[in-house]
């Protein structure tokens, strides 16, 4: 299932910001992210605000590495709006400054 393998690289790489994020992958873990906040928010606060702390810093770097995925610093993370427009955008085919391309998921 591809949501199950985008949050396991979402965890395993939870300090990775050198390499290069799937544009899937990344909206599978933004998916989940918000789903996670929202189901939990509706049980306890308490329970929401640790999902997000645990969440915080892998989520911060796959966003890097997505946004590397399309040839952009990971700095760009820092102006929510344009790096929505970024994650958006299809990464580059071939080896960029970050590295080859991610391999294709496998299911």
């Amino acid at each position: 299932m591809p949501v199950v393998n985008s949050i396991r690289i979402g965890f395993l790489n939870y300090v990775n910001w050198k390499t290069r994020a799937r544009r899937a992958d990344f909206w599978w873990w933004f998916l989940f992210i918000v789903a996670g906040e929202v189901v939990l928010s509706s049980i306890s606060q308490d329970v929401a605000n640790i999902f997000g702390l645990v969440t915080f810093l892998p989520h911060v770097m796959f966003g890097i590495r997505r946004l590397h995925d399309t040839g952009r610093s990971g700095w760009w993370w820092l102006l929510p709006i344009v790096n929505l427009v970024f994650w958006a955008q299809p990464g580059n085919e071939g080896e960029n400054r970050f590295g080859p391309p991610p391999p294709p998921a496998s299911l």
